[in-house]
């Protein structure tokens, strides 16, 4: 869990500013394919629902023109089987520094719920 897309210094939660909050995933794409991480973005949240401001808004950073082209292949197909305007953004991860929340946001489902994290 963290911060994205902002252009300050050093994001927090009390002050976020233009951030957006988000997770970064760092993968192996020999064992999970970029597809399956999109369709799991998908099932995890809604790229349809509108966004609340720019702390909560949906976004894809992508780090090549592969992610971008199925990123946008996935938003199209979900906006076309959904029939429903898709609200999540595309953005390069060039430009933009990803910087990770305070402690107690790390794992905060699984704490909030009393189940052990990682």
């Amino acid at each position: 869990m963290g911060y994205a897309g902002g252009k300050e210094s050093n994001p927090t939660y009390n002050r976020i500013k233009d951030y957006t909050e988000a997770v970064l995933v760092e993968f192996d794409p020999l064992k999970v394919s970029y597809e399956e991480l999109l369709f799991e973005f998908g099932r995890m949240h809604s790229p349809t629902s509108p966004s609340w401001g720019t702390q909560y808004r949906s976004v894809i950073w992508y780090t090549n023109e592969d992610q971008k082209e199925e990123a946008e292949q996935y938003l199209e197909d979900l906006a076309v089987s959904t029939k429903k305007e898709v609200h999540t953004k595309l953005e390069p991860m060039s430009g933009t520094e990803f910087y990770k929340a305070e402690e107690y946001h790390q794992h905060y489902i699984e704490k909030a719920s009393g189940k052990r994290g990682r």
